[in-house]
């Protein structure tokens, strides 16, 4: 007796033949269709954050206006004779500026004609100063005060006093070794004429003076 196609016979031997085919080719794509795999593409790629940022800003928009600045920060850089205003992550200003006689390294003693370096804060304001408008810095720092008290270089009292002006975030007293009376003011940044203050002109002194407030950060750099 003959066996047509349709017997059992012959489709188990299809099935068979269908099996030695899919052991001997597990993974080929070229005989069947293989789906694509579950990875994201390029565009689809969104960062998790923004890309460091190794400056005091991220952005750069000079033509801010004056009155939109809201959060300032002062950056000195005494080597480039440079004050960075900025506002958030955005500079907004770049000042020229002027310094003392002996502008090169941190401030010392009284009468070294050096501005000091770290980071300090506006704690007095002066509409009506010797050089136009000024800023008053919190020169000798808590931390100055320090180590000037832990070197016997200021008594108990000085030191004291140096702590209460800080703490009250007034002007520190400038009458000890350490000097002080630090400003940011006007009169011009033609020269190094100033004896350790920051100088800018009466213009660019106009425009600090309308967005700093006691508080506001200013770190001053080599």
């Amino acid at each position: 007796m003959k066996c047509s196609n349709g017997t059992p016979g012959a489709n188990a031997f299809a099935v068979f033949i269908l099996g030695v085919i899919l052991l001997l080719f597990p993974t080929s794509c070229s005989m069947f269709t293989c789906p694509a795999p579950n990875v994201p593409t390029k565009s689809a790629y969104q960062p998790s954050s923004p890309p460091p940022c190794d400056l005091p800003y991220c952005d750069v928009n000079l033509d801010l206006p004056i009155t939109a600045v809201t959060k300032p920060k002062i950056y000195i850089y005494k080597g480039e004779r440079r004050l960075l205003l900025v506002n958030e992550s955005t500079l907004v200003r770049e000042y020229r500026i002027g310094l003392g006689p002996h502008p090169k390294g941190d401030k010392y003693f009284q009468g070294d004609g050096r501005t000091p370096e770290g980071e300090y804060s506006v704690c007095a304001m002066n509409s009506n100063s010797k050089y136009y408008k000024s800023l008053g810095l919190n020169y000798p720092s808590l931390k100055r005060a320090q180590d000037a008290y832990r070197l016997g270089e200021i008594t108990q009292e000085q030191y004291l006093k140096i702590l209460e002006a800080n703490e009250r975030k007034t002007l520190p007293p400038a009458n000890t070794c350490l000097g002080g009376a630090i400003f940011i003011h006007g009169g011009g940044s033609y020269e190094d004429w100033t004896l350790g203050c920051i100088a800018v002109s009466n213009l660019y002194m106009d425009e600090l003076f309308e967005v700093v407030s006691p508080g506001t950060s200013v770190t001053i750099l080599p």
